[in-house]
């Protein structure tokens, strides 16, 4: 078991227990969803306190709604067919938004955090930040590829890490991090962009661009971290100590000690949140489809994090549907 420090300990005793429902390999008590009044956005210097809950939407996406304000993480919706769980992965899959499937989901949104910029964590985000005006925090990558779509230079706010985001009811703190690596030691779609490209067409033509974490603080309510790739740079993870953090599936055994080095860096958060194990080219619904060898890593993971840190509770989340931590 890991040595467990005073900051730890107090930070656990003094928390309210996590209010949580979950779906597949793991159980907990469900709260029902608290429905948002839509008004207008206040100004960060305003302090308030609302209902704050937290909805998967498949890969590393979530839309987090706290009060009347909706916050978004790498929202991909679309779900094409790549091939690439059915070992015929087509790199020049056509970028193909579905509106039909995004709209009635994303009726509203103030902020979208982007992870990297991998097609099953950006595409849709230029469609969204153009549709509702919300605001895009990403990479250097992410701004000059929405350049690239049309979203107007005035809705993109490039980021490194260490920037602390103050938006009234709730912060965000960016952290530098890192995507995972392949079988080969690599992954897909290297590269940068320094500047703007001519509009992505295919998924080749998004990039991993770098990769970033982000921990929602929000006021009277919980800490979160928000992963978008399963590695990390434990340095960066200093003093962050969420209640909660949204794992990301390692889906190869090429990053030494994932999970102990991200789980000890986060001070081995109350809830662990598995994401990014789903087969994300396939409809959004409940239960998730799994990958055969995906669902033998998830189990494989759950395992692991009740040993390494056996105080967390483990949620495996279902689409959708409203968590209250």
């Amino acid at each position: 078991m890991p040595s467990l420090d005073r900051r730890r300990f107090l930070r656990d005793a003094a928390a309210t227990t996590a209010l949580v429902s979950a779906g597949g390999l793991a159980a907990g008590s469900a709260t029902p969803a608290q429905a948002a009044t839509p008004t207008a956005a206040p100004t960060p210097t305003a302090r308030r306190k609302g209902a704050v809950s937290f909805r998967w939407w498949g890969t590393a996406g979530w839309r987090v709604d706290i009060s009347d304000r909706t916050v978004l993480v790498d929202p991909f919706l679309s779900r094409i067919d790549t091939g690439l769980f059915t070992g015929a992965f087509q790199t020049a899959t056509p970028l193909t938004v579905r509106a039909d499937v995004i709209d009635p989901r994303v009726e509203k949104a103030m902020t979208v955090l982007v992870t990297h910029t991998h097609w099953d964590h950006f595409m849709d985000v230029p469609h969204i930040a153009k549709r509702t005006g919300a605001r895009v925090f990403g990479t250097l990558t992410a701004y000059h590829l929405g350049l690239a779509y049309g979203v107007p230079s005035t809705q993109l706010s490039p980021v490194k890490g260490g920037e602390v985001l103050d938006f009234g009811d709730h912060t965000v703190e960016v952290v530098g991090s890192l995507h995972s690596r392949n079988p080969s030691y690599s992954l897909a779609f290297p590269g940068v962009r320094v500047t703007q490209p001519p509009q992505p067409a295919t998924i080749a033509d998004l990039p991993e661009g770098d990769t970033l974490g982000y921990l929602l603080r929000v006021d009277g309510g919980p800490s979160v971290y928000f992963t978008g790739a399963s590695d990390v740079a434990e340095r960066n993870l200093t003093g962050l100590a969420p209640d909660v953090a949204m794992v990301a599936l390692q889906s190869a055994t090429t990053t030494g000690d994932y999970l102990p080095r991200l789980l000890a860096g986060l001070d081995y958060p109350k809830v662990i949140v598995p994401v990014h194990y789903d087969n994300f080219e396939t409809a959004l619904e409940n239960p998730p489809t799994v990958a055969e060898t995906d669902r033998t890593r998830l189990t494989d993971m759950i395992a692991a994090v009740r040993r390494i840190s056996p105080r967390s509770r483990v949620l495996v989340p279902e689409y959708e549907t409203a968590y209250h931590f």
